[in-house]
């Protein structure tokens, strides 16, 4: 007699058909299924004959249900896979992407003396940023801050189950809490979306936090303000590199040369789109 529950591939079968108008049908459905058993992705590819429990099949259609209905998977499941790292995610935050890692890609690129260095990620979040180069560097003194205390709190949490407690996180807008200081390196992904985009209806950004993905002056005005503020907080040749909408490479060079900064340069994200600028300030 066939148990009263799908087995696991009558599971994924009925997910993938439920979420077939989504971005990732096939992927949310096995993270979710994933989620729901607790285990690796392997066990879903050996037992597919498995039946769920009740309790299981049932948290699975709630979670499918959110799913469909748009809510992030990251935030669904509570974690997001960054760079080498397993983080802590909430609403409190942005989910962080792929092609950020391109953001940490260039700032290690940019650290010389690894013992002897100095960074900040400001607005955090997760702490993404700032524990990814901080795993790949731990002799640097890694900081960050984020506005919010819900963030800070969060991005703890991330540096603690990760072993990187070292990382110093501070409550604050921007660089405000570092007042005194100086850095060899100062990057950030600030919110750069214009607040009229149409996009921000659409998608999982539409469950993230507004605060953390718009800014005024055409999605600029956060960017201008850490471009003219870092130069206070920088060492003679340190480093700025920020993350950028991709229609806004000509602004952000442009900023970056009236304040002063140069070796200027644009990298590209994994999809071709221009995503993180930089340049060295020598005063």
């Amino acid at each position: 007699m066939k148990d009263k529950y799908p087995s696991i591939a009558e599971a994924l079968n009925w997910a993938r058909e439920k979420l077939h108008l989504g971005e990732s049908p096939q992927v949310d459905a096995k993270v979710l299924l994933q989620h729901v058993l607790g285990c690796e992705p392997v066990y879903l590819l050996t037992w597919p004959e498995r039946c769920l429990t009740e309790l299981q099949w049932q948290q699975y259609q709630d979670l499918l249900e959110k799913r469909e209905a748009g809510q992030p998977v990251a935030y669904l499941i509570g974690l997001r896979d960054f760079w080498s790292l397993s983080l802590k995610v909430s609403p409190a935050t942005l989910i962080p992407r792929p092609d950020t890692e391109v953001l940490v890609e260039q700032s290690l690129k940019k650290i010389v003396n690894l013992a002897d260095t100095e960074i900040v990620d400001l607005g955090t979040g997760t702490g993404a940023i700032a524990l990814a180069i901080a795993s790949e560097c731990p002799l640097a003194k890694v900081y960050a801050s984020d506005l919010r205390e819900d963030a800070v709190q969060l991005a703890r949490e991330n540096a603690s189950s990760l072993h990187l407690s070292e990382v110093d996180i501070r409550q604050g807008s921007w660089l405000e809490p570092f007042s005194g200081q100086t850095f060899d390196l100062i990057v950030s992904n600030p919110p750069y979306i214009d607040p009229q985009d149409p996009h921000l209806s659409q998608g999982d950004v539409r469950f993230e936090p507004i605060s953390a993905l718009t800014s005024e002056q055409n999605g600029l005005a956060d960017i201008k303000h850490i471009i003219d503020t870092a130069t206070d907080y920088l060492k003679a040749g340190g480093w700025l590199l920020l993350e950028h909408g991709y229609d806004q490479k000509q602004a952000v060079q442009q900023l970056l040369d009236k304040a002063g900064y140069s070796q200027i340069f644009t990298e590209q994200d994994y999809g071709g789109m221009d995503r993180v600028s930089g340049g060295c300030y020598l005063a």
